[in-house]
């Protein structure tokens, strides 16, 4: 993933979670805040609590990927922020892409693309 779609600041992280909306679901948390971008912009974020470095990346990691593959769904203009919960590392490929569609529906992310 290229550097200009991520989020990295923490201001662009706490004005998303002050001023975005937001869905929950037990693999996940999704906040979403419309951009001035033509296109989506993505920050993936892990607590400590989740366990050792091994278990934070294996979250961001299925994370990223259910967000890459699902993308060209998405409608454009966005700023996204996934939240690893505790069922993330373990949970099913299954369980998270649905999950993550789900959530997106929720927020009105989803395009007409099929």
């Amino acid at each position: 993933m290229k550097a200009a779609v991520t989020l990295k600041k923490n201001h662009e992280f706490r004005r998303l979670y002050r001023k975005g909306a937001s869905a929950v679901s037990g693999s996940m948390v999704l906040y979403c805040r419309k951009n001035r971008l033509g296109h989506n912009r993505l920050g993936i974020t892990v607590s400590v609590k989740l366990g050792n470095a091994v278990k934070r990346n294996r979250a961001r990691r299925r994370l990223r990927e259910v967000y890459r593959l699902n993308s060209p769904r998405l409608s454009q203009g966005w700023d996204l922020v996934l939240v690893a919960r505790g069922r993330t590392p373990d949970a099913s490929w299954k369980e998270l892409n649905d999950s993550f569609l789900r959530l997106s529906r929720k927020l009105g992310l989803l395009g007409d693309k099929p």
